[in-house]
């Protein structure tokens, strides 16, 4: 019995002792609405220049579904939308109470993934296609035919978000010419060392990020490079390869050909592309980082179809990014 008793309270001595140490522990710091705009408006100008959709929309929009970054999807899932799984979603996803109880939204492997994911969402809703027929300033335009086309069930959706631009300016990044891309990152394996001031090309297992012309994450595939090995070097899932590759489970990657690090888009900025002899749908996408099945669609192709030399193929859904950016 004693025996019993010194067990009860040891073990009640250890829930007191922990429950002391997690209420020491500080809180974590709210981030503030200045701390978002700095960290995500660059994202939100690229996403513009790309797709069409005003900056100041994609921020506002972020804001407020994010709670300024402090929401729980926000921090655990890195979802700044609220964007849910929807058919189709093979990502990891991330369950909590919404309009219903354990609803799925989507998780992303960091928060500007989920600007990209906004983006294409967007651009691939049919009941959203009238919206880019707006100027890319009108931002109340924007504001209210997201909510017209059912983007939130908030009534004051609209004036919310044209709340958040105003007080906040953000406006004025609808306005920005298209900024420099971020510098090429240099990815190096722990286990190997290297002189800073050494040439990229000279040091071994290195991959420089680049971006397309499209704003999409890539790299040139190096001799030994797999899958599995880009997937470990960038923190990414092996189906997130896969997938925004078009590769199928199994292939193994080229020396010297394109892997995208983010998915591919539905437009590309130039509007057609002449075949060459031997070429595929996969090569032509990989080429414009524009989606295979997009290509499929646009030019009324089969999956099975071969391409012919000379042949004119659409790759570019909308009528043109200049459009797009002009309102026209």
């Amino acid at each position: 019995m004693q025996s019993n008793n010194l067990t009860a309270l040891f073990i009640a001595g250890n829930l007191f002792f922990f429950t002391l140490q997690a209420q020491a522990q500080p809180a974590e710091p709210r981030m503030s609405k200045h701390d978002y705009i700095d960290e995500f408006r660059d994202e939100a100008v690229r996403e513009m220049h790309a797709t069409g959709i005003p900056a100041s929309i994609t921020l506002a929009q972020g804001m407020l579904e994010s709670d300024y970054g402090n929401s729980p999807l926000a921090k655990y899932a890195r979802n700044h939308f609220g964007i849910k799984c929807h058919k189709g979603w093979e990502g990891p996803t991330f369950i909590q109470d919404d309009d219903e109880a354990n609803e799925c939204f989507r998780k992303y492997y960091s928060a500007f993934d989920s600007y990209r994911d906004h983006s294409e969402f967007l651009m691939t809703r049919d009941r959203y296609a009238f919206l880019f027929d707006l100027k890319h300033t009108d931002y109340k335009g924007w504001a209210h035919g997201l909510k017209k086309a059912g983007y939130a069930t908030n009534p004051k959706y609209a004036p919310l978000l044209i709340k958040i631009i105003e007080e906040n300016e953000l406006h004025k990044y609808d306005r920005v010419k298209k900024i420099p891309e971020k510098e090429t990152v240099a990815e190096v394996k722990t286990t190997k060392s290297y002189k800073r001031n050494e040439p990229i090309a000279q040091v071994p297992n290195v991959s420089a990020i680049d971006v397309s012309d499209n704003n999409i994450k890539f790299i040139v595939a190096k001799k030994g490079d797999t899958p599995e090995s880009v997937a470990e070097r960038f923190d990414m899932g092996r189906w997130q390869v896969l997938k925004y590759n078009d590769l199928l489970k199994g292939s193994r990657l080229i020396e010297g050909e394109v892997v995208y690090l983010q998915p591919k888009r539905n437009n590309a900025q130039e509007e057609f592309h002449t075949v060459t002899q031997g070429e595929t749908v996969r090569e032509v996408s990989q080429k414009y980082g524009v989606k295979m099945k997009t290509i499929y669609k646009l030019n009324d192709l089969s999956e099975n179809e071969s391409l012919q030399a000379g042949q004119k193929l659409k790759i570019r859904k909308m009528g043109s990014f200049g459009a797009m950016m002009t309102g026209r």
